[in-house]
């Protein structure tokens, strides 16, 4: 059996999933933006989980660095 200390924070950088709040300080963009961007249903850096929205860190920093403007 593997126990996990869970009163250690993982880095940002390190995770795959961010919360909408999390991608949002890691990306200087703000929180409306992200979820305005993440609505689409061809959005590929969203990832559902019942009604909670997480965002794939490496799908969403690529997004971001093919984009000119959001």
């Amino acid at each position: 059996m593997i126990f996990i200390d869970k009163t250690k924070e993982i880095p940002i950088w390190q995770k795959s999933n961010l919360t909408v709040e999390e991608a949002a300080v890691y990306s200087g963009k703000g929180v409306n933006k992200i979820r305005q961007l993440s609505d689409n249903e061809d959005c590929k850096f969203v990832l559902w989980v019942g009604s909670k929205r997480l965002i794939k860190r490496r799908l969403f920093d690529t997004y971001i660095e093919r984009q000119y403007s959001i």
